[in-house]
């Protein structure tokens, strides 16, 4: 009888796969010796593998390439960042090798355009699609970019005021976008995105406020899909519903040459994650080709909005089993040394997946459990609805450490954990690891940041020295 974890694993998924494989000292990631990163700066840890930014952005370049060769596409393809899904140096820096553009969610994103400027990793010919709700601040910071002359800042138009807003403070023309505000999937608790203008006022508001601007171009319209691109109806509905007011804009409006697409493609979930990234960037391009053709109008240059994509698995996050509580007859609870809330709160905030496998101790006998972290709230926990499947590990044995691995974890989860400040029940922030490759290509390691101490929390709520 196969009892062993990895027979579980072997007889569940396809194993080993292309970021994962196993060898004597136990789970290797991208190659990475997961408990030789443990043994080197212990647990609880978070780690970056900078390596896969790169190869996530040039495998999408690629689909596109292959896609506008295939249809004959005129139009460019430009792949932009969306630095809300982590505003890291490191990340930005790795993802800018790769000449790529940025997308902007707020104000002070534009300072840290600013920064990049400055230290020359982009340039005047980077585009920066300014999207959100703009008010003081992010107006004065993107019309000051302008005004300094970076001319591919493109602000994408939310709502009905912002036009005035920026013409108030930009001192010479300026391109725009409009958002289109898409229709929600049915599972949602309102029909609309708050986000943009509707489909059916977009032609009326070019018509009201930007055709008789002297000072302002339409160039660009964006459609995002909160869901993300993905091969359904609702999808294809919604991205042609896109094209008709495209369409519709670029006969009256010549200078509109852009289509941004964001809503970014799916990262993996699981070790049974399917998804044709091909199949869809060839399906829009075509979808795209066909509309314009029947119309008669030019194909827009195509952007997209790449943020989870880009750095998601690019992150992973090793905790140690510090306990097992038997609660009744069916429920095993593992406890780990640190807190999902505050480490992968999206597990906790929209019970999001994420790969979950054993670090070490894959030749033992598994048991089906529940992962507990370590704070006094009732929702601190990670099982079956948030995970594809049932929680299988190996057994639990005081005497023999268990870690387990979270992988595709590089998205959202420090910024939206509120790394540097205060954790849910104060339990601290994780060591974080830069993991690189030299010049060789031999791996890497260096500590980004210390895990948090009592006195970086005792400071932030005002019981610091002389207090």
């Amino acid at each position: 009888m196969n009892t062993k974890y990895r027979d579980l694993i072997d007889q569940t998924y396809y194993f080993p796969q292309e970021e994962f494989k196993l060898e004597e000292n136990g789970l290797h990631f991208h190659n990475i010796d997961l408990m030789n990163l443990v043994e080197k700066y212990g647990a609880p840890l978070k780690f970056t593998y900078l390596p896969k930014i790169s190869e996530n952005i040039n495998r999408a370049k690629k689909w596109f390439q292959d896609a506008i060769e295939k249809h004959d596409y005129p139009g460019r393809y430009n792949y932009c960042y969306c630095t809300k899904s982590s505003h890291f140096e490191h990340v930005l820096n790795e993802a800018l090798k790769n000449n790529i553009h940025i997308e902007t969610s707020s104000a002070f994103d534009i300072n840290i355009v600013e920064k990049l400027k400055a230290s020359g990793k982009i340039n005047d010919d980077t585009y920066v699609i300014c999207n959100g709700f703009k008010r003081d601040q992010y107006i004065a910071n993107i019309s000051r970019l302008l005004n300094e002359g970076h001319k591919n800042c493109i602000p994408i138009i939310d709502n009905y005021e912002e036009i005035d807003l920026l013409g108030e403070n930009i001192e010479e023309d300026f391109e725009v976008g409009i958002r289109i505000a898409s229709e929600e999937e049915p599972k949602f608790e309102f029909y609309t995105s708050r986000l943009g203008i509707g489909y059916k006022d977009i032609v009326p508001f070019y018509n009201q406020k930007i055709k008789n601007n002297d000072r302002v171009n339409l160039r660009m319209l964006h459609f995002f899909i909160n869901t993300g691109i993905r091969d359904t109806a609702y999808y294809w509905n919604e991205l042609n519903k896109c094209l008709k007011v495209y369409i519709n804009l670029k006969k009256i409006c010549p200078s509109l040459d852009s289509l941004n697409i964001g809503g970014g493609f799916p990262i993996k979930n699981s070790l049974a994650f399917e998804y044709d990234y091909a199949y869809m960037v060839d399906e829009i391009i075509n979808q795209i080709t066909l509309a314009c053709a029947e119309a008669d109008v030019d194909v827009p240059h195509i952007f997209t909005e790449f943020g989870s994509f880009t750095v998601g698995e690019s992150g992973g996050a090793i905790y140690e089993i510090l306990y097992q509580k038997q609660q009744n007859d069916r429920e095993k609870w593992n406890m780990i040394n640190s807190s999902f809330i505050t480490t992968l709160p999206d597990t906790w905030a929209i019970s999001k997946k994420f790969v979950m496998l054993a670090v070490n101790r894959w030749n033992d006998e598994y048991e089906r459990v529940l992962l507990g972290g370590l704070t006094c709230d009732s929702d601190d926990y990670y099982n079956s609805e948030q995970n594809t499947n049932a929680i299988y590990l190996p057994k639990y044995k005081r005497d023999k450490p268990l870690y387990i691995g979270f992988f595709n974890t590089g998205a959202y989860q420090e910024t939206i954990g509120g790394f540097g400040g205060l954790q849910h029940c104060l339990i601290p922030q994780p060591k974080h690891v830069l993991i690189d490759k030299d010049e060789n290509g031999n791996l890497t390691t260096e500590l980004f940041s210390e895990q948090q101490n009592v006195e970086e929390m005792l400071n932030i709520l005002g019981y610091g020295s002389g207090n």
